[in-house]
């Protein structure tokens, strides 16, 4: 299988008006198709332009099957500042995308953070009686501002964020550091899921490399063990790294996400 992106531009921006105590507008595009519709959750920092983002919309494309991709606000084409944004707000731009565009039964493709605002997305959906078609997890990161973050830091790290409610952490993902601040901390232990099982409302399957040094594998396992032991996989990639970004990683992507739409 080969998948050959079509460039973003193909399709148009829309907008969609999120409220609250910081009123935003979201960038999103959208291929209409098919259902359940497909909806894309990209990491920290990341945005819907994505390599595996738009290798998706290519297979939605050549499928017939609704798309939906959206940036985070202060992500990508957003409005927002990036160091401004929490857990809690980035939960509330998906769930809002889901709600108004996703219709039912959606698919939800979360990478890296964007695993963990699926899977709150899907626990909500869920204690209110609606259900998702299913779930792909990518290097999933639930909990990373704690888990990930937080407990690997040193205390000079911490004594920074205390004093200046932010810190620069180098990254290899973008030239210029990643703000860390104390309120995305804070705001994540709102958030916890590894704490408690799981109940997607729906099937789950993830997608781990086991060189990634950002996201251990060891903590796809413990979500693993949160996770009803009916409709739940894993496949793990031996000499993939976190990106999971290769030709062969977007063939298995692909076909993953194909699968869970056909049973959906």
């Amino acid at each position: 299988m080969t998948i050959t992106p079509p460039s973003p531009a193909d399709l148009p921006v829309t907008r969609l008006s999120i409220g609250g105590e910081r009123p935003r507008q979201l960038a999103l595009r959208i291929r209409e198709g098919e259902g359940p519709a497909v909806v894309w959750l990209g990491g920290f920092r990341s945005d819907m332009r994505a390599t595996k983002a738009a290798a998706l919309d290519a297979w939605a494309a050549d499928t017939g099957r609704r798309m939906v991709r959206f940036d985070y606000s202060g992500h990508g084409e957003s409005d927002g500042r990036f160091e401004d944004g929490t857990i809690s707000d980035w939960l509330a731009d998906a769930e809002a995308v889901i709600a108004a565009h996703a219709g039912e039964r959606p698919i939800l493709v979360g990478s890296s953070m964007g695993g963990w605002i699926a899977c709150l997305a899907a626990r909500n959906r869920a204690r209110q009686g609606g259900r998702i078609g299913g779930m792909v997890l990518i290097a999933p990161a639930l909990d990373f501002t704690e888990e990930l973050m937080w407990a690997s830091f040193t205390p000079e790290i911490r004594e920074t964020l205390a004093r200046d409610g932010v810190w620069y952490r180098p990254t290899d993902y973008a030239s210029e550091p990643d703000p860390i601040r104390m309120a995305l901390i804070e705001d994540g232990r709102r958030h916890l899921l590894l704490g408690e099982n799981l109940e997607p409302g729906g099937p789950v399957h993830i997608l781990q490399g086991m060189r990634d040094p950002d996201v251990p594998y060891a903590h796809a396992l413990r979500i693993l063990e949160r996770l009803p032991a009916e409709g739940t996989r894993l496949t793990l990639v031996k000499d993939a790294d976190h990106r999971l970004s290769r030709p062969q990683d977007i063939e298995l992507l692909v076909r993953t996400v194909e699968a869970m739409a056909r049973e959906a």
